[in-house]
């Protein structure tokens, strides 16, 4: 039966062992003469749980195999004349199957990741596998509200995004040192705030500590110079990448660090799609008569959203003519009302940016000073 054809013998699910036999498996979809073949992947970091659907049957029995044999696989199905589609959840093992699947002549699809649950308490890497090429079955279709498929990053352009994020992490971990020979010296009974280790507030603090304290702040310092050093370094780098000149209060860290998490500021069509993006809008529940909206469903790149709250909190103190931040200007909300109207502020920045980077608009347009270029 071809993608749902009446009259046509239904595939029947060719024989998968305990121990995968990519051989058998190809033969068994050649006998069957099928013409497309679905793979639904949940994919780990030893192994590929696969599930196959041929044509318009039934899914298969889900099989765990390894990544090269994944591959495999695929070009073999590629050779016997099928056309193969897949699909797996974006995840920490990165896109490397994807783009052995792209170059072994697959369409591959990264979805995002969501809760594939059909209301069982149950989860497992087999029922993933099989919820997955269910909704690559109706994606292919035409529903393609099945899933969200990610955009994703050339190398380069994940080559960028890892350096801009180790600088970040250099920073997280100075700060845990730092917290951590604080800590220490507020069990002895001193009470320090700040960065401690420091040339200077070090000089001054040393002479009043016992040695043996002396000793284990010392190999924490050691740690600190060192994490301090990289991640200036980094700094500086990253910031010699960003165009002269900016909107005052954006900073060239911060562009950098958001062009570089975005990959592409071309890739969004409008308004919508970039705001979508940042994970800024809120939700919605409407039911009848009823409607109202709730928090923001935080879908998205939370270090975008990070960097642009962090961005609005500037630009109300440096650019209070921006209209976005009028209303965190004039004081007039309080508490959380506040912080929503930094949220709201956010997304609207989100926007500016986008259309400035793409050309659309000048800093003028949006009522920001320029600072002078270096």
């Amino acid at each position: 039966m071809k993608g749902g054809q009446v009259g046509k013998k239904a595939h029947t699910c060719p024989l998968m062992n305990k121990t995968t036999n990519v051989t058998k498996i190809l033969a068994s979809v050649i006998e069957a003469k099928a013409e497309t073949i679905k793979l639904g992947m949940d994919l780990h970091a030893r192994d590929v749980v696969v599930c196959m659907q041929m044509d318009g049957a039934l899914p298969c029995r889900p099989q765990k195999m390894t990544m090269e044999q994944v591959v495999a696989l695929v070009a073999g199905l590629i050779a016997a004349g099928c056309k193969v589609y897949s699909c797996y959840e974006a995840g920490p093992c990165g896109y490397g199957l994807h783009r052995a699947l792209l170059a072994a002549g697959a369409t591959n699809y990264v979805v995002a990741p969501r809760k594939l649950s059909d209301g069982r308490k149950q989860k497992t890497d087999a029922l993933d596998a099989t919820a997955l090429v269910d909704q690559l079955d109706r994606y292919l279709r035409g529903h393609k509200k099945a899933f969200t498929v990610n955009t994703v990053p050339t190398p380069e352009q994940e080559q960028a995004k890892a350096q801009g994020r180790l600088r970040d992490q250099l920073k997280k971990s100075r700060q845990q040192w730092e917290a951590r020979g604080r800590s220490l010296l507020l069990s002895q009974g001193h009470h320090v705030t700040g960065a401690w280790w420091t040339k200077r507030r070090w000089a001054a603090l040393e002479p009043t500590l016992p040695k043996w304290l002396v000793t284990e702040l010392a190999i924490m310092r050691t740690v600190l110079l060192t994490l301090d050093a990289e991640e200036k370094a980094r700094r500086a780098v990253l910031e010699a990448h960003a165009p002269k000149p900016l909107p005052k209060s954006v900073g060239a860290l911060t562009w950098v660090l958001l062009t570089r998490e975005i990959c592409d500021w071309k890739r969004f069509k409008n308004r919508r799609q970039i705001s979508s993006f940042t994970g800024l809008c809120p939700g919605g529940y409407q039911s009848g008569v009823t409607q109202r909206d709730g928090s923001i469903n935080r879908h998205g790149n939370a270090r975008v959203r990070a960097l642009l709250i962090e961005m609005v909190w500037r630009l109300a103190r440096t650019q209070p003519d921006y209209p976005p931040v009028r209303a965190l200007v004039a004081g007039i909300a309080r508490g959380a009302a506040r912080r929503k109207c930094a949220v709201a502020a956010a997304r609207k920045l989100a926007v500016d940016l986008w259309r400035l980077a793409t050309g659309q608009t000048t800093p003028q347009n949006l009522k920001l000073s320029v600072t002078a270029a270096v």
